[in-house]
């Protein structure tokens, strides 16, 4: 059983930075990515990295976000930058990332890590 922790999380002023980690127990050949849910919103997806390597990114984070993979370490990072106050969300660390109906949904799951950004 694959199991995800995720840190770095914290509380930021606006125009800061973070950069989220997230431990993977063991190498899994899949894509992973990075979600995040705000208070009374749905869970969406920030940023995800296909075994091959191909990235994708909500509109609202791009050129302010990165994301990246470390498989020598099992570990999978987001790099945030110019945080801004709508950043604030639980980020979700996920594996296997596929899509139904559209939506984007993940087979494993971290416990999720706070970030808020105040102004």
């Amino acid at each position: 059983q694959v199991h995800l922790a995720e840190s770095g999380g914290g509380s930021v002023q606006a125009g800061g930075s973070l950069k989220l980690s997230c431990e993977v127990s063991r190498y899994i050949n899949c894509g992973m990515g990075w979600f995040r849910q705000a208070p009374g919103k749905e869970r969406e997806l920030v940023s995800s990295i296909s075994v091959d390597a191909i990235i994708t990114y909500a509109d609202s984070v791009k050129g302010r976000f990165t994301i990246s993979r470390d498989n020598a370490k099992n570990t999978l990072y987001l790099q945030m930058n110019s945080l801004k106050t709508d950043d604030t969300a639980v980020y979700y660390c996920s594996a296997c990332v596929y899509y139904s109906g559209g939506r984007p949904l993940a087979t494993i799951w971290g416990q999720g890590t706070q970030v808020t950004v105040s102004s």
